[in-house]
């Protein structure tokens, strides 16, 4: 099929974001519209459902697909054929699963820049992290097509003389995959990547904001030659999502679950999950900190604090959300950070090349960055750059100083454009302060220019490679002969 070009007019834009001259004009998603998909996809169909969601660009309100809004019943059917699917797929040898891995990835690299337009359509980040993102996301399918070939057993010494033990790995069965709409490609392959090297088959259950890329997805496995059944999308709603979600994780031939997203659903997943006692994976909420000692290369903190902090406009789980700089370094870094800020970020639609900040997924996300900021300024924050909130999902980059650890941007995941910049004197002060949160996920020693016995004391997480294997080990049941 040929090319598909969808437009949304702009004019209302014209009046919401005045000083922002580059939202002023039409702007139009053209892709193959092999790439467009709007049903689910259920046993290598494409499926329809009895009712239809709106898919929109955050930039402009505007709508670029309608959706196949799945229910329990679709949910149930994609797990019954990925049931079905998983008696063969798990016979298939590691080399035939490794070279179909093989061919989605080529098939990505192939069509990165129709993919990532769809992620900043669907998305809001701008295109050159919408390119990086389906990179970062064909790279899982290469790594785990190299890592299905070396899925080794083990021999354990046995106590007995007349025995020996033979560790065998065995794919545990249908995997539940729940992701979210900040990284709506890369956290499907991460996770599908892992489950189809292993002998799983899988549903995926994609944000419902973000759905585009998952059913995109699907397509190019299909071409790759990814058997009927072992890869299944079910998108739906939001209104859906809580029965679509307790079905992925009840149901008795589901064996694993593995989810990305907030705490508070990963809580309620757990519990779905625990009457069957399936295996689980949980990727949550985070709150990083980020650490400026005295003794920090300056520039090398400002721009760590800028990498950290701006990626997908502050929306991803590992951003910095807490800035503890020290007493004498901390006026310096402010000034800094702040010229930064001026000359480095360009708020605007991900479609145009010098935007940097894209729109926030919803208003709601807006409005939670607002409250943040009102609630500082209350207790004593002073606004250095940005606090405005613009029409529509975009935020200004804000820079706050003067904040206290009673601030609610020091005690809530942020996932926008906020910098609180906290003050401290001592290296024990910033290690309370720092491991002062139930979450942990990621955290930024990185401004240090000498490391000190501080950085093994945060509570920081492996970096992707390592997640990666966990990923993939933990689609696998072991077993003893």
């Amino acid at each position: 099929m040929g090319p598909l070009s969808l437009i949304g007019g702009r004019s209302f834009l014209r009046q919401m974001l005045p000083g922002l001259p580059m939202l002023s004009r039409d702007y139009s998603l053209s892709i193959s519209a092999d790439l467009l998909r709007t049903r689910a996809f259920i046993d290598g169909r494409w499926v329809s459902a009895a009712s239809s969601f709106p898919v929109v660009d955050p930039a402009t309100g505007r709508e670029i697909a309608s959706v196949s809004n799945c229910g329990p019943r679709e949910a149930e059917a994609a797990v019954r054929a990925a049931y079905a699917a998983f008696q063969e797929w798990k016979r298939r040898s590691a080399k035939e699963r490794s070279l179909l891995l093989r061919k989605w990835y080529e098939l990505l690299t192939q069509h990165k820049e129709d993919l990532a337009k769809l992620i900043t359509a669907e998305c809001g980040k701008p295109m050159k992290e919408s390119l990086g993102e389906v990179a970062y996301s064909a790279s899982f399918l290469e790594w785990f097509s190299e890592e299905a070939r070396r899925v080794y057993g083990d021999i354990v010494p046995s106590p007995a003389k007349d025995r020996k033990i033979l560790l065998l790995k065995q794919p545990v069965g249908v995997a539940s995959i729940i992701t979210p709409w900040n990284f709506p490609s890369a956290m499907i392959t991460r996770k599908v990547g892992a489950a189809l090297a292993a002998g799983c088959t899988v549903v995926v259950k994609p944000a419902e904001d973000t759905p585009l890329s998952a059913l995109a997805l699907a397509e190019l496995a299909a071409q790759a030659g990814v058997p009927a059944g072992v890869f299944n999308v079910v998108p739906c709603s939001r209104d859906r999502t809580p029965a679509v979600g307790e079905i992925l994780c009840t149901d008795p031939l589901v064996a694993k679950v593995s989810f990305t997203g907030s705490t508070a659903t990963g809580k309620i997943l757990l519990k779905h999950a625990a009457d069957t006692i399936k295996k689980v994976s949980m990727e949550l909420g985070g709150h990083a900190p980020f650490i400026v000692f005295d003794s920090a290369d300056l520039d090398k903190a400002v721009a760590g604090a800028m990498a950290s902090k701006f990626r997908n406009s502050g929306q991803t789980c590992v951003c910095s959300n807490r800035f503890l700089v020290q007493s004498g370094i901390h006026d310096r870094f402010l000034e800094r950070l702040g010229k930064a800020m001026d000359s480095e970020l360009r708020v605007g639609h991900g479609s145009e090349p010098s935007t940097t900040q894209g729109p926030l997924i919803d208003v709601r996300a807006v409005e939670k960055v607002e409250h943040q900021i009102a609630d500082a300024v209350a207790q004593g924050a002073t606004v250095l750059r940005g606090g405005q909130r613009l029409e529509g999902s975009f935020m200004q980059p804000t820079l706050l100083a003067n904040v206290t650890t009673d601030m609610l941007c020091t005690r809530e995941e942020t996932f926008g454009p906020l910098v609180p910049v906290l003050k401290f004197d001592k290296e024990e002060e910033a290690l309370a302060i720092a491991n002062a949160s139930q979450v942990g996920l990621a955290g930024e020693p990185t401004t240090l220019s000498q490391v000190t016995p501080a950085v093994t004391r945060l509570k920081l997480v492996s970096k992707s490679t390592e997640v990666c294997l966990r990923l993939f080990f933990f689609f696998f049941v072991s077993s003893t002969n």
